[in-house]
């Protein structure tokens, strides 16, 4: 049986390095969006993710208005923090600092200024997350 995270546990795992996979209900009777994305994260903060302002994900963002974020870890011992968290902003566009910032943190300062600097940010949004609900599971014990 795995254990749940403490509060710093999950706060640290948050922040550390992982592609999240975004969840936001859809609209039409689709299932839920989810799509694997960078993200932005220090501890006690809000979640910042950096999309294509006219891509489906965004609108449905916006529409919404609340997304699931999940990020695991893929080898063992296997760990996975879920947040439920309320959209508190969307900037528009996304400053460059954060997109580099973000890509940074995945790439490297160097590749991820360069790749924010190829990114239009006039066609991007920041969306700033707020978490509310938090579930966790540590199979560390487990091995």
């Amino acid at each position: 049986m795995p254990r749940p995270f403490t509060e710093d546990e999950r706060q640290k795992f948050l922040a550390d390095k992982h592609v999240g996979i975004l969840s936001v209900a859809a609209d039409d009777g689709r299932p839920p969006a989810s799509v694997p994305i960078w993200y932005d994260y220090e501890p006690g903060g809000n979640i910042r993710v950096n999309t294509g302002a006219q891509r489906r994900k965004a609108r449905l963002i916006r529409e919404a208005g609340a997304v699931t974020l999940a990020v695991h870890r893929e080898e063992l011992p296997y760990q996975y923090v879920i947040v439920e968290g309320t959209v508190v902003d969307a900037t528009t566009p996304s400053p460059f600092e954060v997109r580099a910032a973000i890509a940074a943190r995945y790439l490297g300062p160097e590749q991820g200024r360069a790749f924010a600097e190829r990114i239009d940010g006039s066609a991007s949004v920041l969306f700033t997350i707020r978490p509310d609900r938090w579930f966790t599971a540590d199979y560390s014990d487990e091995l």
